[in-house]
């Protein structure tokens, strides 16, 4: 990488930052094997599909999960492909694939079979245009068939803003994330090979249980976009489950991978109430 930090030009691309990015990912688990889950949609009036899949007021997605694969029918699209799934917390798992048909769509799904609701993403990976963001998020919350759905619904929250969180993804590769108000967040590398470069880019965050989030975001500099879901109950030992998707060097073919990091909170800013990005 140039010395020239800000020429975006030299940044590293998706596939060069992968190897070795994944060493604190959790052990994926096969607790969803066998089972079979309806998952019905909340209505959103006029919403669109990821992909151009049309509109969707309500309906329901399927998801069937075998030992490796998972069979599945959402957002107008379905498929048979590889998944891999993680426990989050007691009931409550994270599976995650890249559809073999179209390999520039992948799928996030959030299953709280305790509180029987669910949360899927779908991200489409495309060229960025002006304005615009090379991959983009479609988030649909639900509940889970037969089940008694409880607990607040899966929603946006802004319970992470004025935090400031250290995130160790391996030996190496380590980043910060302040989260300054609900559509912007900015990043710093603090060991690895991006080291010193920084960025602000969009986000989007759920509360999918109090003090578990889905955190999301979409880079406009590096064509690539993530999803990750983080235990933040305890502040000084968060773990957080996460992909990244994008386009590699040569922008023709799409990156998909998994990983993992520790976190701890290492700071939190307290606005005046009237200056609050929260309000």
């Amino acid at each position: 990488m140039s010395n020239n930090l800000l020429d975006t030009s030299t940044w590293l691309p998706l596939d060069g930052l992968a190897p070795g990015f994944d060493a604190n990912k959790a052990t994926p688990v096969q607790d969803l094997a066998g089972s079979k889950l309806t998952v019905q949609l909340d209505s959103v009036p006029g919403g669109s599909l990821p992909g151009g899949g049309g509109k969707h007021d309500g309906g329901s997605f399927v998801f069937e999960f075998g030992g490796s694969t998972v069979a599945w029918n959402a957002a107008g699209r379905s498929g048979d492909d590889h998944y891999e799934a993680f426990a989050v917390a007691e009931g409550l798992y994270y599976a995650q694939w890249q559809s073999g048909a179209d390999p520039e769509f992948s799928v996030s799904l959030f299953l709280d079979l305790d509180f029987g609701r669910a949360l899927f993403i779908g991200a489409v990976l495309g060229h960025a245009e002006p304005g615009q963001t090379a991959v983009r998020h479609e988030f649909l919350p639900g509940v889970i068939a037969g089940s008694e759905a409880t607990g607040k619904p899966i929603a946006e929250t802004t319970a992470l803003l004025g935090r400031r969180v250290e995130w160790v993804y391996s030996d190496i590769h380590a980043y910060e994330h302040v989260y300054l108000s609900p559509q912007w967040y900015t990043w710093q590398c603090l060991a690895g090979p991006e080291r010193g470069l920084a960025d602000t880019d969009t986000n989007t965050t759920f509360q999918i249980r109090p003090g578990i989030y889905v955190f999301t975001w979409r880079e406009k500099v590096i064509p690539c976009g993530s999803v990750t879901i983080a235990d933040h109950r305890d502040v000084t030992a968060i773990r957080s489950h996460g992909y990244l998707f994008g386009w590699d060097e040569a922008g023709t073919e799409p990156v998909h991978f998994t990983f993992g990091a520790h976190g701890r909170l290492i700071s939190m800013t307290t606005h005046t109430p009237g200056l609050d990005p929260a309000r």
